[in-house]
């Protein structure tokens, strides 16, 4: 093959991926291993984290199973974390919020098989503290949280 045959069959290629370059950031957030359903280690909530309403190209949690649903410490619904971007699995620039204290941190989000660790934390990242989950399939059955 030629160098003109070569050229006029990688053109489209090329076009192909320039027109995929701006979906990058948003595909990021949706194929990320963070995705999915994750039980607290106290084994008291279930997060969902998926990208962000506003931001496809941004993580989002939210509490999806509380233990104290219809309770006066229902936490259901509640956003609890919001990360902004993916660096090499390792989500930053953002926050997640304790909905008990009321108090927001700056925090970092990465997955390890099932295991996925949230880490929050005011100034340096390794003054911080973890917050760890398990990966689940499914919610608990009991107390599930009210759909939106």
């Amino acid at each position: 093959m030629n160098e003109v045959g070569l050229s006029r069959l990688l053109r489209p290629l090329a076009c192909v991926l320039l027109a995929a370059l701006p979906l990058m950031p948003a595909m990021a957030a949706a194929s990320s291993p963070v995705q999915g359903l994750w039980l607290t280690s106290a084994k008291d909530a279930v997060i969902a984290f998926a990208p962000c309403s506003d931001a496809a190209s941004s993580v989002c949690g939210r509490i999806v199973w509380d233990k104290d649903a219809d309770t006066p410490k229902d936490t259901c619904g509640v956003q609890i974390a919001r990360l902004d971007r993916d660096d090499n699995g390792t989500w930053r620039d953002g926050w997640a919020f304790d909905p008990r204290s009321g108090k927001r941190y700056k925090a970092t989000l990465r997955s390890k098989g099932a295991s996925l660790t949230l880490r929050a934390f005011i100034g340096a990242e390794v003054l911080g503290e973890n917050m760890l989950f398990t990966r689940v399939q499914t919610l608990p059955s009991t107390r599930v949280c009210a759909s939106d």
